[in-house]
């Protein structure tokens, strides 16, 4: 938004300079981007007359002027085309400065003697016109400086707005907040009702009223548009950024940028029927005012009369039904169009209007009256004409309407962080046009106004006071916070814990994504239906992982395709089993191996990595909260795993996770051409352990006992390990399986099996018949149960 800073001075004029104005402004959230000066610097220019023109005897392109500036004439050289008699110009006599620091001096030109310069508006830095001098109205004063008479003693300040504030696209918006903030009465120009001189309409019906609540209209008859603008309003949209066109733009700009509500002037004689708005038809085509044809599509919403669209509604008219000098009567249009059915039309047709820009932002549902009395007042002062009476179509339940608001003082200090006086709150927040009535004891209810719709809830009613008493003043403290250490369970081990033991292990962390291709969802999970995002970032992000294996195969492919042949990756995150209804989130700890067994290097083989070698890993996480022993291997079935090498993880009978080979059809499908092992694992199930006890340490001696026991090749040695421990007594403190062969010597159905065993009392020597005893019953329910028999 870019204004005048005389004209918000009009409105309303602290006590402040320009400098300290902008840095309010700034600071209120109201940035300002620049701020420029009316003209350039110059002195000793004055209105002038063109009294008389004379071609120059040496050059086709010079006229020799007689120029007066009100007491005496002088001869003049100039070779502006539009250079005539009658004309008042800016007239820079011998003496004056120039922007530049070009100072007129007296010279020849083709031996014609020149005192003085005609000017353009280019050459006193005003605009960027310099097709020819810079003409004046006839009424101005000759002789009088013409810096005072323009008033060029102004600045254009450009202010960067926020989209949420619309309310200050206009001057009227500008002007209330800076007389909130510095508690100055604004004086707003006297806008009165237009009685009506005549009785003609033109039908006005409202087929889209959710899109276009409120449309008014009225007929303006005997309009002379050749007549110009008044120089100040020329004036004030030019130091706004805007052109002067004709008389009919002109007001309806000026309004726009005095009041906010863009307006739009049609030519009556060019309308058939009625207006009527409705949504566009898909395919129609419309030429635009800037001579672009345009094919409309059915979601727009047009102004249309009852043949053809003539505009789009918050955008830009159409070609046809615009205004020229030769119009004699007028249709002028205000009305409130619904934010979100204009928001970004503009940009999907290619472009951006002053209109379209507040449309989107939001225009005060309630202006379009006053907004049409303003605008009438001003064309019959200009153009002069009759107006007819005002055609008001309104759809009051489509109009916005926001609920009172509760402000309580109490959340007041608890968000700034200080106290602001009842009074204080009500003067700021009435300064701002909202409706505030006490509620009891520092308590209110607000009504917001309708040109405020950013406002809904008690916080933006607290931000409006923050910005009002001004965010410099709040005070600075630091947070607080009771920092007393928490309990922590030792019976618990910390995902930190379990991240730096598979580090120490030689894998690194991914972090992948929660949602994957759909069709990589049924590689590993087939015949299960994925939980779908409603609006995914891509088609190949469209579902919610139920495992955290195909984020990380993804990852591991990475690796792969760029030469890593050694990968170890572990990922903790959730995964999503089920649908919305009934959805389990569940934090698991996953990871996938490929490769050599160990890194390049002269002391090792380069064996590839196996089954038993994530299982070690596996084992790793599940001892490192204290109980290892509460988890079991057994054979299993997953449809990502391969068949034969498949283990379930169980924890007293509960299954808590999966580890493997990959399937080999899902490896060849996804082009892994190597073997690829995972596991993965619910989190809360590894985490908790069992709390350490101490146990004093034996100084009696060790007595340890080797088997090796052939059984059938089926049998887990899981199974024969845990029947030992149920069968050795109290008192063994170790049992390991050291070898497990089978081939020469071995039935080709069975297996051997070496398993140490070690005993040790905490208060004794053991004696050899107690080994013996231990032994023997170890024996013989191995044998009851698994048939298993020593090796000879």
């Amino acid at each position: 938004m870019k204004f005048s800073e005389q004209w918000l001075r009009s409105w309303v004029n602290p006590q402040a300079t320009r400098d300290e104005l902008v840095a309010r402004l700034s600071m209120a959230g109201l940035e300002v981007d620049s701020v420029e000066g009316a003209a350039g610097q110059f002195s000793g220019i004055v209105v002038g007359e063109v009294l008389s023109t004379e071609q120059h005897p040496d050059a086709d392109k010079l006229r020799v002027c007689q120029v007066s500036n009100g007491s005496e004439s002088f001869q003049v050289v100039c070779g502006a085309p539009n250079v005539r008699p009658g004309l008042k110009i800016p007239f820079a006599m011998i003496g004056a400065e120039l922007p530049g620091d070009f100072k007129i001096k007296k010279a020849k030109l083709r031996g014609v003697e020149s005192n003085g310069m005609l000017c353009s508006a280019a050459e006193l830095q005003i605009s960027e016109d310099h097709d020819g001098l810079m003409e004046l109205p006839g009424d101005a004063p000759v002789g009088e400086d013409i810096r005072a008479y323009l008033n060029l003693d102004d600045a254009s300040i450009e202010v960067d707005l926020t989209p949420n504030r619309g309310d200050c696209l206009s001057l009227a918006g500008l002007a209330r907040e800076v007389g909130a903030l510095y508690n100055t009465p604004v004086t707003r120009p006297e806008i009165a009702a237009v009685a009506a001189s005549h009785e003609q309409v033109l039908p006005v019906e409202v087929v889209a009223s959710k899109a276009c609540p409120r449309y008014l209209g009225r007929v303006l008859r005997n309009v002379d548009l050749s007549k110009p603008s008044p120089l100040w309003m020329v004036e004030r949209l030019r130091r706004s950024g805007v052109r002067s066109i004709d008389a009919a733009v002109d007001v309806t700009n000026y309004v726009m940028l005095e009041l906010g509500q863009p307006m739009h002037a049609f030519d009556l004689n060019e309308l058939n029927g009625g207006i009527r708005v409705r949504m566009a038809e898909e395919g129609e085509k419309l030429v635009l005012l800037d001579g672009q044809e345009v094919s409309l599509r059915a979601d727009t919403l047009v102004i249309a009369d009852h043949q053809r669209a003539l505009a789009i509604a918050g955008v830009m008219g159409g070609e046809h039904s615009g205004v020229s000098d030769k119009t004699r009567d007028l249709f002028l249009e205000s009305a409130f169009f619904d934010t979100i059915s204009v928001a970004g039309k503009a940009r999907s047709y290619g472009l951006h209007t002053d209109a379209s820009h507040r449309y989107e932002r939001g225009v005060d549902s309630q202006l379009a009256r006053q907004a049409m009395e303003r605008a009438t007042q001003l064309l019959l002062d200009i153009v002069g004409g009759e107006a007819g009476p005002i055609i008001d179509v309104t759809s009051q339940d489509d109009l916005p309407n926001i609920a009172p608001i509760t402000l309580r003082a109490d959340r007041v200090e608890q968000m700034l962080g200080l106290k602001i006086e009842d009074q204080e709150i009500t003067r700021l927040l009435s300064a701002l046009g909202l409706g505030v009535t006490a509620d009891g004891e520092s308590r209110w209810q607000v009504t917001v106004p309708s040109h405020r719709f950013d406002i809904s809830l008690e916080v933006d009613l607290i931000e409006e006071l923050a910005r009002l008493y001004g965010y410099n003043h709040l005070p600075v403290r630091y947070p607080q916070a009771r920092l007393a250490p928490q309990a922590k369970s030792e019976a618990q081990v910390e995902l930190p814990a379990l991240r730096r033991l598979l580090v120490a292990r030689g894998y690194q962390e991914a972090i992948t994504y929660s949602f994957i291709d759909p069709k990589q969802f049924a590689l590993f999970n087939p015949g299960v239906e994925p939980l779908l995002l409603a609006n995914p970032i891509s088609a190949d992000m469209a579902a919610m992982r139920s495992s955290l294996w195909p984020g990380l195969i993804k990852a591991l492919e990475h690796n792969l395709n760029r030469q890593q042949s050694r990968v170890r990756l572990f990922e903790s995150g959730l995964r999503f089993v089920g649908q919305l209804e009934g959805l389990k989130q569940e934090a698991m700890l996953a990871g996938v191996v490929c490769g050599s067994r160990l890194p390049e290097g002269w002391a090792h083989g380069r064996e590839a990595v196996d089954f038993f070698d994530l299982k070690a890993d596996v084992e790793a996480l599940l001892a490192s909260a204290g109980a290892g022993d509460a988890f079991s291997f057994v054979p299993g079935e997953h449809p990502a795993l391969h068949p034969g090498q498949t283990a379930r993880i169980e924890r007293e009978g509960r299954l808590v996770g999966f580890m493997g080979a990959i399937h080999p059809e899902l490896a060849k499908k996804l082009g892994l051409d190597q073997p690829v092992f995972m596991f993965e694992l619910v989190l809360s199930e590894v985490a908790q352990g069992r709390m350490p006890a101490f146990a004093e340490l034996s100084r009696f001696p060790e007595v340890r006992r080797d088997f090796a026991l052939v059984v059938d090749r089926e049998v887990p040695a899981a199974s024969l390990l845990g029947l030992i421990r149920e069968t050795a007594g109290e008192w063994l403190t170790d049992l390991r399986l050291f070898d497990v062969y089978h081939g020469k010597g071995i039935d080709p159905h069975r297996k051997s099996i070496a398993v140490g065993l070690t005993w040790q009392h905490p208060s004794r020597t053991l004696n050899d018949d107690e080994v013996s005893t231990t032994t023997q019953t170890i024996l013989t329910s191995l044998e009851q149960r698994f048939n298993a028999t020593l090796r000879n």
